[in-house]
């Protein structure tokens, strides 16, 4: 066995001071990663995003074609698009809002259209002005449109039975209608449509 002198001893000492032990190293690093992995309770938001805010784009299409007829387009990032009406539409400022929501407009009735498979067999083809459905209040009645051009997939038929959903939640649960536009044809809707700072700016909420 080697017999150390003072001398190597100090250098002995020196060298574990510089060079800390493996279970400090793995320690220092494991602060580190925990720090990379777990949010300080002091940034996060007070009140937590909804899932529209987290799965989706938010756009407004103002004033669509007549004046007060204001709706959203919520895009997901996998294209789809969902279609309502925005809260700062005219239709909510009649006394008791909306009463009831019909599908049957144009040449058919969009609540029985029936989309299968996955290369969505039975998809109409719309255009951004179409008619979706028409809403009625108290003292009028209103059309809701696509905002843009792709194939209709599924129209929210639970506001045939229950047309309060849209005064009550609109953004959500009462949404009106889902559309696939092509990527060429949603880069044409989206340079006519507002994000959402731009909205609020326009309309003041």
């Amino acid at each position: 066995m080697k017999d150390y002198s003072v001398d190597d001893t100090d250098k002995l000492d020196s060298s574990v001071q510089n060079n800390p032990a493996p279970q400090q190293q793995q320690q220092h690093e494991g602060d580190g990663l925990h720090r990379l992995l777990v949010p300080d309770a002091r940034d996060l938001p007070l009140i937590p995003p909804s899932a529209v805010e987290s799965n989706f784009v938010s756009y407004f299409a103002p004033d669509f074609i007549k004046p007060g007829h204001d709706q959203y387009v919520y895009r997901h990032a996998n294209g789809l698009c969902v279609i309502g009406l925005a809260p700062t539409h005219v239709a909510f400022k009649d006394s008791g809002g909306i009463t009831a929501v019909d599908f049957n407009v144009g040449r058919s009735d969009r609540s029985v259209l029936k989309v299968t498979g996955k290369r969505k067999k039975n998809a109409q083809q719309f255009e951004p002005n179409t008619a979706l459905c028409k809403v009625c209040t108290n003292d009028d009645s209103y059309i809701v449109r696509c905002c843009v051009k792709g194939s209709l997939l599924e129209v929210n038929d639970r506001l045939i039975k229950l047309p309060g959903l849209l005064n009550s939640s609109a953004d959500r649960e009462g949404y009106v209608a889902i559309i696939m536009p092509k990527p060429a044809d949603w880069l044409k809707a989206k340079g006519l449509l507002l994000g959402l700072e731009e909205y609020k700016k326009l309309r003041d909420c």
